[in-house]
């Protein structure tokens, strides 16, 4: 295989973006934001968590995202009983060749979706570390890389508290966005109930027209325009100091890592992108910080105390660090 990508113009990843948004339009209603945040992810190579309350389309939405790309889609349903070795996989002795044979789990697939990932122990979800991070599978010593497009979307219910396990700050900090997927509008629900209504089962991205409207070297090809998007001097300092601001919080326990920074540069070149620009607005980092910084930090004790809110202090960061003219 050729590995240089092939040459695809800005102009030319809108209307692949487009395309995307139409078939996911076809079987969604509403959530605008959630998808395309969940293409800026895809363009950007970040991985996604996504929390809201059930019944909302999380899986869904995951579902109708891998129809459109056309990528090859696993799933797995995490549960308090799973085992690493039910995602990764494991080397299973053949007593008539008398060697091992890989036994891949789901996770060799392009795109994952990890389902309630808070209802499996940490050992568990920590399988899922190298993975995010490095795009490989380690196991037994030997090192067995995963697909380019590699993503994760994983899902989380915020109500529950029975039989649920916290995220670990390593596993979170893997994620480049973490989403809010909230209930719908009144308009959408009553589009939402109209056309579900209607059928039987649960719904499918089959039934709903969604065709894969973009092949991998299209998909390698939206990546390195990406990369060639213009990261301007004074944006990367507007980015450090705004990362470094939650670090330096009295109302903040723990503060963004360097990685949040690097990943909030890579979406807010991917974001640009989208909009058809080469070069980063100081506007697409304003608009990408909350989903980067959300699930990041930690509220200290005496910020819990007094009410405050992540998503409150991450306004405030904000509007407090100074963005370039």
């Amino acid at each position: 295989m050729n590995d240089t990508p092939p040459h695809m113009s800005l102009t030319e990843l809108g209307a692949l973006a487009g395309a995307l948004r139409e078939q996911i339009g076809k079987a969604i209603v509403g959530q605008q934001d959630v998808v395309e945040h969940m293409l800026i992810a895809l363009f950007a190579r970040g991985h996604v968590l996504l929390e809201g309350p059930p019944g909302t389309a999380k899986t869904f939405l995951a579902q109708c995202f891998a129809g459109a790309l056309g990528l090859d889609f696993g799933r797995v349903q995490f549960t308090p009983d799973l085992m690493p070795g039910d995602i990764l996989g494991s080397n299973l002795f053949d007593f008539q060749t008398s060697t091992f044979t890989l036994s891949r789990g789901p996770i060799f697939c392009d795109l994952l979706l990890a389902d309630e990932i808070n209802r499996t122990p940490p050992k568990t979800q920590a399988a899922l570390l190298e993975a995010m991070q490095e795009r490989r599978v380690t196991l037994d010593g030997t090192a067995h890389p995963l697909p380019e497009h590699f993503l994760v979307v994983a899902t989380q219910n915020p109500i529950e508290s029975q039989g649920v396990y916290p995220l670990p700050e390593a596993q979170l900090d893997r994620f480049l966005f973490k989403l809010q997927v909230a209930y719908p509008a009144l308009e959408e629900e009553l589009a939402i109930v109209t056309r579900y209504g209607e059928m039987s089962g649960p719904p499918r991205a089959a039934n709903h027209g969604i065709a894969p409207v973009v092949s991998r070297e299209e998909l390698r090809g939206a990546v390195a325009a990406v990369e060639q998007v213009t990261l301007a001097a004074p944006v990367v300092d507007y980015i450090v100091r705004l990362v470094r601001a939650t670090r330096d919080s009295a109302d903040l326990s723990c503060g963004a890592s360097p990685r949040a920074g690097v990943l909030l540069a890579n979406a807010a070149r991917a974001k640009a992108a989208l909009a058809g620009r080469d070069y980063v607005l100081p506007d697409d980092v304003k608009a990408l910080a909350p989903a980067v910084l959300r699930h990041r930090l930690l509220l200290s004790p005496a910020a819990e105390i007094e009410g405050k809110s992540v998503a409150e202090l991450v306004t405030t960061l904000i509007d407090r660090t100074e963005a370039p003219r």
